[in-house]
């Protein structure tokens, strides 16, 4: 039961998490360092973002030793917190004022929804990763049937490999969380 505490490890935290913990304060040091024209609400902001994804993984991480599950975890944070960062700063559809952005928070959702869902079993993870991959891809088709953004940095072209990004880790975490629920089967 101390392992599972512990994240798998007796004695205390993971390097992995202690890496992430300290990379996350890490980079909320740079815009500072670097006198970003950041405002305390950036910071805020930014430190409830790592908060959010971290708080998330640490709890993955008590669920479960299995390393697909927390891998698919991973990937599925990465990609939604990408998603809300970059549509933040500068926008994935034109700037970040376009409301057309807020399309990918409902792939989001459709992640979310499907988790709560599935009450975060692997198999029913992985079909709410790939309804997130399809949800990513109605999206895009929607980008580029309406034209959107094509006239705005980054382009037509810009947005689309964008959009192909994103569509990429909803698979791959889909696929790990499959991978999982076969795990829990043998």
């Amino acid at each position: 039961m101390a392992q599972m505490a512990n994240g798998g490890r007796a004695g205390g935290m993971v390097p992995g998490r202690l890496l992430f913990w300290g990379g996350a304060a890490a980079l909320l040091t740079i815009p500072l360092l670097a006198r970003w024209p950041w405002t305390a609400s950036d910071f805020l902001f930014a430190a409830v973002m790592f908060g959010t994804v971290g708080g998330i993984f640490e709890l993955a991480m008590r669920m479960t030793p299995n390393p697909a599950y927390r891998a698919a975890v991973a990937v599925a944070l990465g990609a939604s917190f990408l998603l809300v960062w970059i549509n933040g700063a500068v926008g994935i559809i034109g700037d970040e004022d376009n409301a057309a952005n807020l399309m990918y928070l409902g792939v989001i959702g459709v992640a979310l929804a499907g988790a709560a869902i599935a009450l975060f079993k692997a198999a029913g993870m992985a079909r709410a990763m790939f309804a997130a991959a399809g949800a990513q891809g109605v999206v895009t088709a929607i980008v580029l049937l309406a034209g959107l953004g094509a006239n705005e940095p980054p382009g037509a072209l810009g947005v689309l490999g964008l959009n192909l990004f994103f569509l990429l880790p909803w698979l791959v975490s889909g696929a790990l969380f499959r991978r999982a629920a076969r795990d829990a089967q043998l």
